[in-house]
């Protein structure tokens, strides 16, 4: 096995995105940033909504919102990724359809290693993000509804979460994408849906 071909099975797939990442590190992190930066707008704006109101179904609603918005942002950014695999560049254009089509396959095609880089991209954002906020904010107000926070407190978990996606949604990007086309290095073509 040379290059940046997966070794067999969930931990190969895992290693090779980070290598991936690492190769590709400045258009990936460029195309989280901008796809972070989007997200920021709606994840705020849902937020300031529910601001003084201290009931927990509020929060649910503001979080199940925020789990969509941060799912059309990964898929962007896998789709805006999958031509790097093969030497090509990042694609904007189409990318979140892209990333729909690849993402789908990927779930059909091995769950578990899909499911492997959710949860080993979720536990980096974790460590990035719920110091800062509970530091910030409070654990009642990282768990629960918001209840009015300082401004200044709100801008800490706001950044945290614009550095934790950046830092993020690239690796699960290249995992997604390496198990819907089955790459391998020196194939070109393999990665493009």
């Amino acid at each position: 096995m040379t290059g940046d071909s997966p070794a067999p099975g969930t931990v190969g797939t895992l290693r090779t995105a980070l290598r991936l990442l690492r190769r590709h590190a400045p258009a990936a992190f460029l195309a989280a940033a901008a796809a972070a930066a989007v997200n920021a707008v709606p994840d705020v704006l849902r937020q300031v909504a529910v601001w003084d109101d201290p009931r927990l179904s509020a929060a649910l609603v503001v979080d199940v919102l925020g789990f969509l918005t941060g799912l059309v942002a990964q898929l962007w950014v896998t789709g805006a990724v999958a031509g790097l695999l093969d030497g090509g560049r990042l694609s904007p254009s189409g990318a979140l359809r892209r990333g729909s089509a690849l993402a789908v396959r990927a779930v059909r095609r091995a769950p578990g290693t899909v499911l492997a880089g959710v949860v080993t991209g979720g536990a980096v954002s974790a460590l990035l993000t719920i110091p800062a906020s509970v530091a910030a904010l409070g654990a009642d107000r990282v768990l629960g509804p918001l209840d009015s926070p300082d401004v200044g407190a709100f801008a800490v978990a706001t950044v945290s979460d614009f550095v934790a996606s950046t830092a993020t949604l690239p690796y699960l990007a290249f995992v997604v994408v390496l198990v819907a086309t089955g790459w391998r290095a020196g194939q070109p073509g393999t990665s493009r849906s």
